[in-house]
């Protein structure tokens, strides 16, 4: 589990070193197929940390002939195959107990300091920390250089804050709906994860961003200083209720939440993390180039949507 979570990690951290090349890139003038080439190793970095669910074979199997018995000893009887294991049940999930599970995925998430410092699961913990305390160094080179660039308009124009958010509420909504036409079971509950990990981190989001303050790279002036962001954002009073703030980046803490539960629990179709991990990462660009969230904002909120989803939900 700890090595799945660190090489999910080792992704995202790829995944920003390369939108930081393709920034470098542009603003050089270099920005002719920049964007293709970002999708090939996007994948090729998929290929290499995604793990498949089918186990290595460790040892080469006998290829030699099996030995006859003596002659005077009977011949060994052929042992039953062993009974396959039962498939693993998944969580209770209905629209009567949702409502019970996010309280408990709650009391799990908020306790998690506590687990913490008893020595549990503090090595992931310190790869989030201190990848996000290094990004937010990198965080005004970042936000000016969207500030600046006209690349992604068209990009933008597609994946704007309300196609995204509406995008994410549809994709629960229609397995939800294609599985209760098909009566499929396993559909249903994943879509009701689904839904309960978004609930999750949309709690969790508002929390944060109420707590940090953190004014979005978009809220400064043409001349703003992009280091001084903490604890200075201002807004209404009904602000607070969606989140006063940019850190971390709801949309993205969203997306990864969605993306995984599927990822996870239909990980024997191949394809399918690819997909889910993709789209939730164009989410994530999509906050960048709109200049409304730092990229430390998004690291942390794919890290967050990610965890809540595989260890709380899920609980895996």
């Amino acid at each position: 589990m700890l090595l799945v979570f660190l090489s999910l990690l080792i992704f995202l951290g790829l995944l920003v070193f390369l939108l930081s090349q393709v920034a470098a890139a542009v603003q050089l003038g270099r920005d002719a197929g920049i964007l293709k080439k970002l999708l090939v190793s996007v994948i090729v970095m998929s290929a290499l940390v995604i793990p498949s669910r089918a186990p290595a074979q460790t040892t080469r199997p006998d290829q030699s002939s099996p030995a006859a018995p003596p002659p005077n000893e009977p011949p060994e009887t052929a042992e039953p195959p062993a009974p396959s294991p039962e498939p693993v049940l998944d969580r209770p999930v209905s629209w009567k107990l949702l409502y019970r599970n996010v309280l408990a995925d709650q009391k799990q998430i908020w306790t998690f300091p506590a687990r913490l410092m008893h020595g549990q699961n503090w090595a992931p913990t310190a790869a989030v920390l201190g990848t996000t305390a290094g990004l937010v160094l990198l965080d005004p080179t970042e936000a000016g250089y969207f500030r600046r660039t006209p690349t992604f308009h068209g990009f933008n124009n597609i994946f704007t804050g309300n196609a995204t958010a509406i995008g994410m509420g549809a994709v629960p909504a229609s397995l939800y709906a294609i599985g209760r036409i098909r009566k499929d079971s396993m559909m249903q509950h994943t879509a009701l994860l689904a839904g309960e990990a978004m609930a999750d981190g949309e709690i969790l989001t508002t929390i944060l961003k109420n707590a940090t303050r953190r004014v979005r790279p978009i809220g400064f002036p043409a001349s703003g200083n992009l280091y001084d962001s903490w604890f200075d954002s201002k807004g209404s009073p009904s602000s607070y209720i969606r989140g006063n703030g940019s850190f971390p980046s709801g949309h993205t803490i969203a997306a990864f939440s969605v993306a995984t539960v599927i990822a996870r629990r239909y990980r024997n179709h191949r394809w399918v993390p690819y997909a889910a991990y993709g789209l939730a990462s164009l989410v994530g660009f999509s906050r960048l180039s709109l200049n409304v969230h730092f990229l430390s904002d998004v690291f942390m909120g794919g890290a967050l949507g990610y965890s809540i989803s595989r260890f709380t939900v899920l609980r895996e």
